[in-house]
């Protein structure tokens, strides 16, 4: 067994790599549509996804999200966008390896398929019970309801990717049912029928080794990490280590 801490950005490109190999995600790619939905870890998945198709040149990352979570600062709404969203890029849609610029969910929405992969973000992860849930902050609940008209009405594939620093510890079908009761402040909280894609899935996915979290936190810019162990067979413990490294160094995300 080895360990290893991995920092939230570093578990972001750990995730887009290995959904770039993801086996729904490459048959869309090449037969079908990949809606690769706004959000600060989805823009490394379109990061890498555009990169694996030789696309990847005037991709925006810094922009790449709605809504975002930040320190207190006046730079954001009470519902988490930005006050200043003039250089918000869309969503990265990709039909037979072709980016279609400038195009949303919304655009595209009414022509996915069974077949096709949707990825989508989100806020909080049980990993006990592999469920994810979004915050949702707009009045007619934002893409996620536009996604699961396809998810849920023509079996369209859903991959949430979302960091280990979003665990949760309770039924999130409980949680939402606490805050999303009349009178309630804040945001809303959706539990959401998709494919949970942590770093533990990214880590097995690609090096066949079993990843655990044994503990989590950190200070100087670990805020936020998690320590992995790594097990498996010899060569699959080396390769976790190469991989492990290869992103150990990612800077942390920043949107300036």
């Amino acid at each position: 067994m080895k360990q290893f801490v991995i920092t939230p950005s570093a578990g972001k490109r750990l995730i887009a790599k290995a959904l770039v190999s993801h086996t729904a995600v490459a048959e869309a790619l090449k037969n079908g549509t990949v809606v690769i939905v706004a959000g600060t870890t989805n823009g490394y998945v379109a990061e890498e996804i555009l990169k694996s198709l030789g696309i990847s040149e005037g991709f925006p990352r810094k922009r790449f999200f709605r809504g975002i979570t930040l320190p207190p600062s006046s730079a954001v709404t009470s519902e988490g966008r930005l006050i200043d969203e003039s250089e918000f890029p869309g969503d990265v849609v990709i039909t037979k390896g072709k980016w279609r610029k400038g195009k949303t969910i919304i655009d595209v929405i009414d022509e996915l398929k069974a077949g096709d992969v949707i990825l989508k973000g989100a806020n909080a992860v049980d990993l006990h019970r592999k469920q994810a849930a979004i915050l949702i902050g707009h009045p007619k609940a934002g893409t996620i309801v536009v996604a699961l008209q396809a998810v849920l009405g023509r079996r369209v594939r859903l991959i949430m990717p979302v960091g280990l620093e979003k665990r949760v510890c309770s039924d999130l079908c409980c949680l939402a049912e606490k805050v999303n009761l009349p009178g309630a402040g804040g945001f809303r909280l959706f539990p959401v029928p998709g494919q949970v894609f942590t770093e533990i899935e990214a880590v097995q996915f690609l090096t066949g080794a079993t990843a655990e979290l044994i503990a989590a936190g950190g200070v100087c810019g670990a805020e936020g990490s998690c320590w992995l162990a790594i097990s498996g067979t010899k060569e699959q413990e080396e390769n976790a280590e190469k991989l492990l490294m290869s992103v150990a160094a990612e800077p942390a995300f920043s949107f300036n």
